[in-house]
């Protein structure tokens, strides 16, 4: 990896800044997940066993107006943050300011502080969001070095990460180091057979995925919603099913390109409505009767994906393979999900987002080398984009 990583640093008796990834669920001002607060623990506790003076900061939600901050302080994740590191995190309940300053300057090696919502920055101006040069400056002044482990956060330029590092020196986390190994790595340099496996809504949202990886996988198996537009593309009846009709030119050439790589499902589960009542049943791709919607890979295309997983040894699955929410309609991804975590001998990634939520929800996530705690950053790095809190980095 040619940046630098938090063990390149030298931070014994350094202010140390943390951007970490905090944007936790909540619900009436309790966490009711959290997951992103246990995946930041290796990185600060090797700082605080190094003797740093740790400063770290994340947002929370969006903030557009005074009346956004009910509910978005970071208070409740400093409380959650103690009670794992089994020390005291102070809290200051501001961005800026002589309080957050006195407070930093009051610390001891091995001692950690969080200030406020990053995002309670973007009330006047989206000072956070659009990177506002003074607002890097001022938080880097805060500190002596900068560890980005928000890998969440790393396809956007926000005050907080790029602004910080063009200032100070700068390194991964080893949550990020670990984001960059797996997906970087496996996607650039795969042990194969490398089949990455892509579901979720629309082709507008996978096109750049589904570009990249023609270049790289060897099969690319396509459920979700996508599916139709492509079954449409090739004169097929879908009925009322999701249909991007300004994409069927688009699904054509991909096919085209893919000269056999890109697997589409040969069944779909349908229904009359968008909902577990009703007709629900299995019919062969493409012969969906009228008045009937695909809402899910059927009972053949699951064990056809499980074929096509046999012997892989790379695997990047990113968007679920039905209305996984609807139990009737959630057997095709728990079919996909069970089929990779079976595989013993492979590298397998989930890319964050709605296909990570499923794995977890349904008790996989124990069975997966890696799931990405970025949704939009994995799926622009599954793209093959250049990330622009990644690039900000010191290089090694």
């Amino acid at each position: 990896m040619a940046k630098k990583i938090v063990t390149d640093l030298a931070v014994a008796g350094k202010k140390v800044l943390v951007r970490a990834d905090f944007n936790v669920p909540m619900k009436d001002g309790n966490i009711t997940n959290d997951d992103r607060i246990v995946q930041a623990l290796p990185t600060i506790k090797h700082l605080l066993k190094e003797d740093a003076k740790v400063i770290v900061f994340s947002h929370l939600g969006r903030v557009k107006e005074e009346a956004d901050k009910e509910g978005k302080s970071l208070k409740p994740v400093a409380e959650r943050l103690a009670e794992l590191l089994g020390q005291d995190v102070a809290f200051v309940p501001e961005t800026r300011g002589e309080v957050l300053e006195n407070a930093i300057d009051q610390l001891s090696n091995g001692d950690i502080l969080m200030f406020e919502n990053t995002r309670f920055e973007d009330i006047d101006g989206k000072k956070e969001s659009k990177n506002d040069p003074e607002l890097g400056k001022y938080w880097a002044s805060l500190g002596d070095l900068f560890v980005n482990d928000a890998f969440g956060t790393a396809h956007r330029a926000h005050a907080s990460n790029v602004g910080i590092a063009t200032h100070v020196e700068s390194a991964a986390g080893f949550l990020m180091e670990k984001e960059i190994r797996f997906i970087g790595d496996s996607v650039d340099n795969p042990e194969r057979p490398f089949v990455a496996i892509l579901g979720g809504a629309k082709v507008s949202d996978k096109i750049g995925v589904i570009e990249n990886l023609l270049t790289k996988a060897d099969k690319i198996l396509i459920g979700g919603g996508m599916a139709y537009t492509f079954y449409k593309a090739q004169g097929l009846d879908i009925g009322t099913s999701l249909l991007e009709e300004d994409k069927l030119d688009l699904a054509k050439d991909l096919l085209a390109r893919a000269e056999g790589k890109i697997v589409l499902p040969v069944d779909t589960t349908i229904n009359t409505a968008f909902s577990e009542e009703g007709d629900v049943k299995a019919v062969a791709a493409g012969s969906i009767p009228e008045g009937y919607m695909g809402l899910d890979i059927g009972p053949k295309s699951i064990a056809q994906f499980e074929k096509e997983l046999e012997g892989a040894k790379t695997v990047v699955w990113n968007g679920p393979m039905g209305v996984f929410e609807m139990e009737a309609f959630a057997k095709g991804t728990v079919g996909v999900c069970k089929a990779i975590a079976g595989l013993n001998d492979a590298t397998t990634i989930i890319g964050g987002g709605d296909s990570a939520a499923a794995a977890m929800k349904l008790g996989f996530a124990d069975d997966f080398s890696h799931i990405s705690t970025g949704g939009g950053a994995s799926l622009e790095y599954l793209e093959g984009k250049e990330l622009p809190g990644l690039a900000a980095i010191s290089n090694k």
